[in-house]
């Protein structure tokens, strides 16, 4: 599919779910990708950490991409470009702090030569092909979220990324409602927009509104005071560093990538003020009463820096009394997972504060007043929901009808719309798969790999091994071993009864057997008896050995 006289649009991550956000944009022959994320493995990919997007469609194209445009760092967004951007072969785009995030995933895969990274100022415009595109700040619990405002042929499209309104963010200079409405004034053709928390009523609220609850929350513990939250949210740790402060405590940042922001961070200028760190030695070495430690791992990361606490594989260690507050939300899908740590925590008797018992969060996305008043400011021909659930972007699509936006269109990964001249309509589909992650290697999240990886997981595997001889006689006693199949207290007469029916499926064979004929048979037969026995389907291989 090539573009021609019209503008397209076509998400490849990021609808029908929440992260893993690639979108495209086709105009006169070229396309422009819009960020490039991952999303983290669920029980479905067993032995897999990430997920991201499959770039079939667009590498296929490659000679047509323009570029990556990063609207900001959440890894969401920029978290599959150390793995994807060098065979796509184009230039990144991207802000000065998220461009500091990605020179340090860059130079982890030993990148920076071959991925081309480009640092753009905020409203400062740039061209890529028939795109002008500039910049605009909004506020979002990381540095630097922005939206992008693109000029094509066709119109305008003001692409949100993720964002939310706050009067007070601690952290940047958000674009004004006075500077959107003029941006609604000169007319736009879309609003590209997050559903993340379009069924939230209220409005997000304000990063500095938390402060006040996270004062109390540590002035009032005892112990050791641990905060676990999103390391990517700069003004939450600025916020955390005034706490630690003013409540007497010295603190100490557990976890990667809270070093990796606090470092980009403060070479983009922010966390100026931001307290001296004292490394795990010294915080043990304190008097509880004046130890504070920001920790990664408050979605239940099983190598976080707060699971190892946890579980006493960290320098830092908890005890009785001490206090670990979750300033964070659950992200859905982690609920079991942050059980597990809570849990742990709860059997050394350790105090914890969520944002049920206090308001130690907010969300980094728009509620419905939010929508509402960017559509008032926007004033769109089209809306056109992403990032969210099918569920979340039907109902902005809702809300938006009721706000005025008479066109509105329900999109998910692989549809390709046409936004102008006529739009929006669907013309077509292409195929929008998933890639893991699995160790150093990427894969087809629906191939082989981990088909075999899931029926494993399921069913078990059964290993026959046997030998024949020159007449087609089974030869000497058969092996057969189990991996995850069901059986226990009975495995021995398990074990007998599919020994027996390999003999009998040999026997039946006789001597002029072709082996991959009778591997099959004998595969079938020792697979039926585990079927009668558990019910379970087994991966059963089968090893035969010819003599004579």
């Amino acid at each position: 599919m090539t573009p021609g006289e019209e503008l397209l649009f076509l998400a490849l991550g990021g609808s029908g779910e929440i992260g893993m956000n690639l979108n495209l944009y086709g105009c006169r022959g070229k396309w422009l990708m819009i960020d490039l994320g991952v999303t983290f493995a669920d029980p479905a990919s067993p032995g897999v950490e990430l997920i991201m997007p499959d770039t079939a469609f667009i590498e296929e194209r490659q000679k047509d991409l323009l570029g990556i445009v990063l609207t900001h760092g959440h890894e969401d967004h920029i978290g599959a470009v150390p793995y994807l951007a060098a065979d796509l072969g184009v230039p990144l785009y991207a802000t000065p702090f998220t461009a500091g995030l990605l020179r340090g995933k860059l130079a982890e895969e030993n990148l920076e030569e071959q991925v081309e990274l480009n640092v753009i100022e905020v409203e400062v415009p740039f061209t890529l092909g028939e795109f002008t595109l500039r910049y605009v700040p909004l506020a979002h619990s990381i540095p630097e979220g922005n939206a992008l405002l693109i000029e094509t042929p066709f119109g305008r499209i003001f692409h949100t990324g993720d964002w939310k309104l706050d009067e007070k963010p601690l952290i940047g200079v958000p674009a004004t409602e006075t500077e959107l409405s003029e941006i609604g004034d000169a007319g736009v053709l879309a609003l590209v927009c997050d559903s993340t928390n379009v069924f939230n009523a209220e409005a997000s609220g304000s990063e500095a509104s938390v402060k006040e609850d996270l004062l109390q929350s540590v002035g009032d513990a005892r112990g050791r005071v641990v905060v676990t939250t999103f390391a990517s949210n700069a003004a939450r740790l600025q916020t955390l560093g005034e706490v630690a402060r003013e409540t007497g405590r010295s603190l100490c940042i557990a976890g990667r990538s809270l070093e990796r922001i606090t470092s980009v961070a403060k070479s983009c200028g922010y966390l100026a003020d931001f307290p001296a760190l004292v490394d795990f030695d010294g915080i043990m070495a304190l008097p509880p009463r004046e130890a504070m430690i920001i920790a990664t791992g408050g979605q239940g990361e099983t190598r976080a820096a707060l699971a190892r606490m946890a579980f006493d594989q960290h320098p830092v260690k908890l005890e009785a009394g001490d206090t670990v507050i979750f300033s964070s939300r659950k992200i859905p899908g982690n609920e079991m997972a942050i059980g597990r740590i809570q849990n742990a925590l709860a059997q050394k008797d350790v105090i914890m504060i969520t944002e049920s018992q206090a308001h130690v969060h907010v969300s980094g996305h728009p509620g419905r007043p939010e929508l509402a008043a960017m559509y008032r400011w926007i004033r769109p021909e089209i809306l056109l929901p992403v990032h969210g659930e099918l569920r979340h972007m039907a109902e902005q699509g809702r809300l938006g009808l009721e706000c005025g936006i008479d066109r509105t269109i329900l999109q998910t990964n692989g549809d390709v719309i046409r936004l102008a001249p006529d739009g929006p309509e669907k013309l077509s589909e292409v195929r929008a798969g998933r890639l893991v992650l699995d160790g150093d290697v990427i894969l087809p999240a629906d191939g082989m790999t981990m088909n075999e990886r899931r029926k494993l997981m399921l069913h078990g595997h059964i290993s026959v091994g046997f030998a024949i001889g020159g007449s087609g006689n089974l030869a000497g006693k058969p092996d057969i071993r189990l991996q995850g199949v069901p059986i226990e207290e009975d495995r021995e007469a398990f074990l007998e009864e599919a020994a027996e029916a390999l003999i009998a499926t040999v026997k039946s064979h006789g001597r002029r057997s072709e082996l991959e004929a009778l591997r099959e048979t004998v595969r079938i037969a020792v697979r039926r008896v585990a079927t009668e026995w558990t019910g379970k389907k087994p991966i059963v291989d089968v090893t035969i050995v010819q003599l004579g």
